[in-house]
């Protein structure tokens, strides 16, 4: 084997179909289009969503619900992951900072502290939000909460 007998391996490559060349060629003529109609004219692209002048889809269906451009979104962290997180580095005091260490927050993300899971030791544990039954919970614990 050198490189003056290299062949790509058979069926791999496909020899392009040139259309519009001329009669001779078998693909002159209609080029593949077929005769007349919008489809077979240059400058042809169908829109999007367009179904062959049928009621399109996005249009049958109603229009429904809205979104709050108020709202605030708050990734959810449970208890069982703040004892977790501070079990696993001895922890006293776990806020916003160990958990974006730790790989469960971004910067960026607001965290909310919920109550699934228990908590054994006596945290201070900072967050943007907490749940009700989750400040209970940690409050029993012996801890304290710091809303940021």
């Amino acid at each position: 084997m050198n490189l003056s007998n290299l062949k790509p391996a058979a069926g791999s490559v496909k020899i392009r179909k040139r259309i519009g060349r001329g009669p001779g060629s078998g693909l002159g003529g209609t080029s593949t289009k077929g005769h007349k109609g919008q489809k077979s004219r240059s400058g042809y692209s169908k829109k999007i969503g367009f179904e062959g002048g049928q009621m399109p889809i996005q249009r049958r269906l109603p229009k429904f619900g809205f979104k709050n451009i108020n709202r605030t979104e708050y990734k959810a962290i449970n208890l069982a992951t703040v004892q977790q997180l501070a079990d696993a580095q001895q922890l006293t005091k776990v806020g916003v900072q160990e958990l974006v260490n730790a790989g469960f927050v971004s910067n960026k993300q607001l965290v909310k502290i919920l109550a699934k899971g228990e908590i054994t030791s006596a945290l201070e544990v900072s967050a943007h939000a907490f749940s009700k039954t989750a400040e209970e919970a940690i409050v029993k614990a012996g801890g304290t909460t710091v809303k940021l």
